[in-house]
C-alpha cells in the first residue's frame, strides 16, 4: 500500500512540475533581438580590449556603429536577418568611413576586432564541425 502511495505522489508532483514547466515557457514569449544600445556596448567593450584605440577614435567608431545599426534595423528589423547583399553594402560603407579615421595599423586591429562582432553561422559543408565530405566514388 506504501508503495502505491509513493509512486503516485510521485506522479502527481512529477505532472504539476511539468505543467508549471510549459506554463513558464508560454509567458517567456519568443526571445526579443538585442537594442542598439546593447549592440553598441557590445561593440564597445570589444573593440576597447582588441583594437586599442584611442577614446576620441573609439567615440568617432561607436558613432558610425551607431548608424550602422539603426540604417540595418530599418533595411530589415529583427528578428528576420536583412539579405546578405543588403547587409554587405551597409558593412562596405561602414568599413570605409572608420577606414578614414583610423590608421592604417588601427584598421588592421579594428578588422581583427570586429570579426569576433559578427553572429556565428552554423559551419558550411566540409567547414570544421562536422564529417568531411565523402570522397568521389570512381
Amino acid at each position: 500500500m506504501k508503495k502505491k502511495l509513493v509512486i503516485l505522489a510521485v506522479l502527481v508532483f512529477g505532472g504539476i512540475g511539468m505543467i508549471n514547466a510549459q506554463e513558464h515557457q508560454k509567458n517567456e514569449g519568443p526571445r526579443k533581438p538585442p537594442t542598439v544600445e546593447e549592440r553598441l556596448k557590445h561593440v564597445k567593450e570589444t573593440l576597447a580590449k582588441d583594437a586599442s584605440l584611442s577614446a576620441e577614435k573609439q567615440q568617432k567608431i561607436m558613432e558610425l556603429f551607431k548608424q550602422f545599426f539603426i540604417k540595418a534595423d530599418k533595411v530589415a528589423p529583427p528578428p528576420p536577418p536583412p539579405s546578405k547583399e543588403e547587409m554587405d553594402k551597409l558593412v562596405k560603407e561602414r568599413d570605409e568611413a572608420v577606414a578614414k579615421v583610423l590608421t592604417a595599423d588601427e584598421f588592421k586591429r579594428y578588422k581583427e576586432a570586429e570579426k569576433k562582432l559578427r553572429p556565428p553561422h552554423p559551419p558550411k559543408p566540409g567547414e570544421g564541425g562536422g564529417n568531411p565530405p565523402p570522397p568521389p566514388q570512381n
